[in-house]
């Protein structure tokens, strides 16, 4: 029974793949996405400050509900080539392109907060899908073990049957979805700090696996989707200057996730089992605010400790022939988003997201089950005042990898001391993608009690 229920609210709360930032989701609800992320240092809803900073829930003297639910579109795609006499004497080049086949993802999220005017406590609650990635490369028919085989048309290597030295289908699915509960203190009237312990349940599944060791005769396994849960915590500062400005910082510590074991099925359906650990990393965010007249203003910057997580900071290969991990470098994060509200009921807001790149090319390889790289994304959003208790939000988001993240293939039986990872000459792979999101949400506010 306790599995069924932690699957369900994975199910309901966790998002399907395709984080923004690496694996890590740039904005939590649709308020938020439209705002680019952006609420370390102004929070405007309840669920961007219980995302980025625990001590700025004390801006909210209500009781609040709120849930969010999103429909999200990305469509990776996945090249590769092989130099001429690759495949044999007198072979030609090949190279070909495969697009992801993966269906809309749906991206609920769940806040609550509860504020009291007058106290110098808060307190909130909240269920996001903070981590996932994703991808459903179908394996190329056009290949060299059909008899239809012609390499002079669309064919991509990477995604040839594993008896024709590609990986044949690949298919990535990780959700990480955390739970907080989260207090705040009002040390002053200007400054609150806060606190929020977390709780993380994850599933990962790769076809093939990489970080089993491969069958001489077998190829690599697939798997089945394999769980992990930990614990975390997140620590805030939160300064409200009363004259417009405001500013935050806060850092959530790595998520130390348990170990996942993965069952593995190899091609001549025999069995075998391995760990992989990969936790969730780090994150430092700055952000400052100002609000003036109809406008508020947000900007957030984060730094995402990928180089000191397990599961990220190792890479190459191991002595079976195994992956020892992702190979990330850390992920710079700028969020920025503007609000007017000039129209009565209708406030509009503009987003900007930018984030670097942790994927080198030297690593590409590596990272073809977790392509979901975004540099630049572009959000616009708008809120409706249904009631004096009642909001309605909604956000459009689109997203680019801005070109192409690329390398060499690489094969562990050519590694060498000046050939570390074991990069293959004349070949190359890559990938990129872009993102549609549009998102809804509804915030009820609970009315006061009155006072006689």
């Amino acid at each position: 029974m306790k599995n069924n229920i932690l699957h369900f609210c994975l199910l309901l709360f966790s998002t399907l793949a395709f984080s923004q930032a690496g694996h890590i989701m740039q904005g939590v609800g649709a308020f938020n996405m439209s705002m680019g992320g952006a609420s370390t240092g102004q929070p405007l809803d309840i669920s961007g400050a219980l995302q980025w900073n625990p001590a700025s829930i004390s801006a909210f003297n209500d009781k609040i509900i709120k849930l969010d639910v999103g429909l999200f579109f990305s469509s990776p795609e996945l090249s590769s080539s092989l130099p001429a006499g690759m495949m044999g004497p007198g072979s030609p080049a090949v190279s070909g392109v495969t697009k992801d086949a993966r269906d809309p993802s749906i991206m609920p999220a769940l806040a609550m907060v509860w504020g009291k005017e007058g106290s110098k406590h808060t307190f909130g609650a909240s269920a996001f899908g903070i981590s996932g990635f994703g991808v459903t490369f179908p394996e190329e028919l056009n290949q060299p073990l059909s008899a239809s085989f012609n390499p002079t048309l669309n064919s991509n290597p990477i995604n040839y049957p594993q008896q024709a030295g590609g990986f044949g289908r690949i298919k990535s699915d990780y959700m990480l979805l955390q739970i907080g509960f989260t207090w705040a203190y009002e040390i002053t009237d200007k400054l609150s700090l806060g606190v929020e312990p977390t709780f993380n349940y994850g599933t990962l599944q790769l076809m093939p696996n990489p970080t089993a060791n491969p069958s001489m005769t077998a190829g690599y396994p697939s798997t089945d989707k394999a769980s992990t849960s930990g614990l975390g915590a997140q620590l805030g500062l939160y300064f409200d200057s009363k004259k417009g400005f405001k500013a935050g910082v806060s850092y959530k510590t790595t998520q130390n996730l348990s170990e996942l074991e993965f069952n593995n099925t190899y091609l001549d359906n025999s069995k075998g089992t391995n760990k992989f650990d990969m936790d969730y990393p780090a994150v430092l965010s700055f952000g400052l605010g100002y609000s003036k007249s109809d406008f508020d203003v947000a900007l957030d910057y984060r730094i995402v400790d990928y180089k000191n997580t397990n599961g990220f900071s190792e890479t190459g290969w191991t002595s079976t022939a195994s992956v020892k991990g992702f190979g990330w470098n850390n992920v710079s994060i700028l969020s920025a988003g503007i609000q007017y509200k000039g129209i009565k009921k209708l406030p509009l807001r503009l987003g900007y997201t930018y984030s670097s790149n942790p994927i080198g090319s030297d690593v590409a390889f590596f990272n073809i089950p977790a392509t979901a790289i975004i540099k630049n994304a572009f959000q616009f959003g708008f809120s409706y005042a249904a009631s004096s208790n009642i909001s309605l939000d909604a956000v459009y988001h689109h997203g680019s990898s801005d070109g192409k993240t690329s390398g060499q293939m690489l094969n562990p039986l050519m590694v060498s001391s000046s050939n570390p990872y074991g990069a293959v000459p004349g070949t190359t792979v890559g990938y990129e993608m872009t993102t549609d999101l549009v998102m809804v949400g509804i915030s009820y506010k609970f009315a006061k009690k009155q006072t006689k």
